[in-house]
């Protein structure tokens, strides 16, 4: 088994649920957080000022620490017992942004593809996306919180009421990798469709990578209505060192 890190963000600028966030974008970073097999609580990145208050988002010098903390965690040359992240839709969400705040796109670039995406892989082999909450139930392990949802984050922290909101981020960590560490135990995915029955998703070997999952075929898709294509996921990963700045040199 690897050892994971699980990792996600919360934007911060306010946008409508079901709109296409990339029309809306820059969208900031509200918090981000990361959880070890080994960690008694979740780490969070947020900013704080010296008073005590969380300011609307990382500022750009924040989000390029963030990345160097990620390199840092996952790099052998830097850490002995490497982590390996993941994450649930990093891949096409959470590294996309992270690349744009913080300005260091081929770091970001090579985050993404060493990582454990578990939706990406799922949606690599099926050809269709799967929720992490229907996923968490289907193998018994915690979810997110009643009542509490991305859009619900979103509006509370933009409204100022932030301090839930880091906690909602830490909690999704906490379920990626429940979820990873259950999978890896059971050999399988289960979940129930929107139909109705009980579905399984087998792989003998574990979770791959988002650079060992973009080798997996195309499956049939000839049934689906309206695909989703999987450039929704991966497009930034060429765009992104063509449209993007190089990354300013920052003192750690």
């Amino acid at each position: 088994m690897r050892r994971y890190l699980a990792f996600d963000i919360e934007t911060a600028k306010p946008f409508p649920e079901n709109r296409d966030w990339r029309a809306i974008r820059p969208l900031g970073i509200a918090c981000a957080a990361a959880y070890g097999q080994e960690d008694p609580q979740p780490r969070a990145w947020y900013h704080r000022t010296n008073s005590g208050t969380i300011e609307p988002a990382l500022n750009r010098q924040q989000a390029q620490s963030l990345v160097k903390q990620l390199i840092a965690l996952t790099d052998p040359a830097q850490n002995p017992q490497p982590y390996t992240l993941l994450t649930w839709n990093g891949l096409g969400f959470d590294f996309d942004i992270l690349a744009e705040e913080s300005g260091m796109p081929d770091e970001c670039r090579q985050l993404a593809l060493d990582h454990v995406d578990m939706m990406f892989h799922f949606f690599s082999a099926m050809g269709y996306p799967l929720g992490l909450d229907k996923a968490a139930q289907g193998m018994g392990t915690p979810g997110r919180p009643t009542g509490m949802n991305g859009a619900l984050a979103n509006e509370m922290w933009n409204i100022g009421d932030r301090a839930p909101v880091i906690q909602y981020c830490a909690s999704d960590v906490r379920s990626t990798l429940a979820l990873a560490i259950e999978y890896e135990k059971q050999r399988r995915l289960q979940w129930t469709s929107n139909t109705g029955r009980t579905r399984f998703f087998n792989l003998a070997d574990g979770w791959l990578t988002v650079r060992e999952a973009l080798e997996i075929p195309e499956p049939d898709r000839s049934w689906i209505t309206n695909p989703l294509p999987q450039e929704n996921f991966t497009a930034w990963l060429g765009l992104c060192l063509a449209t993007q700045a190089p990354p300013a040199e920052i003192t750690p």
